[in-house]
């Protein structure tokens, strides 16, 4: 057997500083071999188990005075678990810390030894953030497409308030209905003559003419008196929410049993002071301000997705694989459900999964080659989201549930992460309107019907 020389003894035993071998360097992923002195780490547990004693109380002991033996029989393992947890831990981050590497996501971390009594060996995995060079955003040329209120579109909006404040009467005489009253009915529903769960209803009010049921349904309604009895045909919308029924054919047996009017007010002096204006002047005035302010957030939407693109276009580096496979994941998802639900997109029903993994992980590649592309430029220039934002963003979502403000502030208060899912969204927002600022903006005009009309999507 070969004796150990008193060098091989030295490097064993006395070596004092952690070593870390680097065992893989490929395009973003990087591996590490790093080895922590044992002598470390029984420095760190000797520390702990000492601190420990000072303030133990056991029988027999007076308080502070257990013997340090004793103190290590009871909880020398606990103790040497959390060191080594810790001195991993504290290992990774400063061999991250020296080589400069910034990590995708949290690097994958194997122990090779844990013996307290030897060095302890454990191995790093990770992915790290790309290079990325700043575009020119000088060079950008964008088009910001701008609509005004129209007084036709002022008085179709003033329309549609005061419909919403129509009241309903019961009509004092027996006719067919018109399109915009309101049956009150009882209907059954069929597919090849067999009743189908969820196609039946009695004392159902229905706006003649109006949304909300399957394509076809209310217009059939119209014509319809009190006491009448109606059959009609419809066919289900593919896709719909209910998988078993989409794009099938269905007859309706329907009963007409109450007639009721919509009296819907005129837009005048009368119905501003009614809703809490003092004259129809400041009335059509914060319906004006209030139209414009949707479209300047259709027009911005517009812009951030030429932005986007334009960005999309502008660069070009090498994305970490982990945070694709995990933006993929949650695509696949959602598709999944939807085509569960009969919510599939038309243009991906008939296409094949090997397809749609192709062309959705090309999507996922975009999402996340973006997001770090503006997460590099908001940290290049220092950009950040300040407290009184957050503040701001937490009670603006706190009023989307009236009644429940302070308990959704309390929420966020005991739930730091899920008001850091809050931060994402105005950073992004702030980095737009960075980029915005140094792009060549042109405006121009489009109707409103225009602007509504152009898909947004980012």
């Amino acid at each position: 057997m070969t004796r150990p020389t008193p060098g091989m003894i030295r490097r064993h035993y006395l070596r004092t500083e952690t070593q870390v071998t680097e065992t893989l360097s490929e395009g973003l992923k990087r591996a590490f071999t790093v080895v922590v002195p044992a002598a470390d780490i029984e420095t760190k547990r000797t520390a702990k188990l000492t601190e420990l004693g000072k303030t133990l109380r056991l029988p027999g002991f007076r308080p502070g005075k257990v013997p340090f033996p004793v103190v290590r029989q009871r909880f020398g393992s606990a103790v040497s678990a959390e060191v080594l947890e810790e001195s991993v831990n504290e290992a990774t981050n400063r061999m991250l810390s020296d080589r400069g590497l910034r990590p995708a996501i949290q690097p994958k971390v194997d122990l090779v030894s844990s013996d307290p009594a030897r060095d302890v060996e454990f191995k790093v995995e990770l992915e790290i953030l790309p290079e990325i060079t700043m575009p020119d955003f000088g060079a950008l040329a964008l088009t910001r497409p701008k609509a005004e209120v129209t007084e036709e579109a002022l008085e179709k909006g003033l329309g549609s308030l005061a419909t919403r404040q129509r009241r309903v009467e019961d009509s004092e005489e027996i006719r067919p209905a018109v399109r915009g009253d309101i049956l009150t009915v009882d209907y059954i529903g069929r597919v090849d003559g067999v009743a189908f769960a969820g196609g039946a209803g009695s004392d159902v009010d229905i706006e003649v003419g109006g949304d909300g049921f399957i394509p076809g349904f209310t217009e059939q309604l119209e014509g319809m008196s009190p006491g009448e009895t109606r059959t009609i045909d419809v066919t289900f919308p593919d896709p719909y929410q209910s998988a078993e029924l989409a794009g099938k054919s269905a007859q309706f047996e329907i009963v007409a049993k109450k007639l009721r009017i919509a009296i819907i007010p005129a837009v005048d002096e009368a119905l501003a002071t009614a809703i809490g204006f003092e004259s129809l002047e400041e009335l059509r005035g914060m319906v004006s301000k209030q139209m414009q302010r949707e479209y300047d957030g259709l027009s911005r939407l517009r812009l951030k997705r030429q932005l986007l693109d334009a960005l999309a276009e502008a660069v070009s580096f090498i994305v970490p694989e982990s945070m694709v496979d995990s933006e993929f994941e949650q695509i696949w998802r959602r598709l999944e459900a939807d085509r569960t639900a009969g919510r599939l997109d038309e243009a991906d029903r008939d296409k094949d999964d090997a397809t749609l993994k192709t062309e959705y992980r090309a999507i996922a590649e975009r999402r996340v080659r973006l997001g770090l592309l503006l997460a590099e430029i908001g940290r290049v220039n220092g950009l950040t989201v300040g407290q009184e934002e957050m503040l701001r963003a937490m009670r603006t979502e706190a009023a989307r549930y009236p009644g429940q403000e302070q308990q959704v502030m309390e929420f966020f208060r005991k739930n730091p992460q899920a008001a850091e899912g809050l931060r994402g969204p105005i950073f992004e927002e702030k980095v737009i309107d960075f980029v915005v600022e140094l792009a060549k903006i042109e405006e121009t005009s489009v109707t409103p019907e225009e602007l509504s009309a152009d898909p947004v999507t980012s």
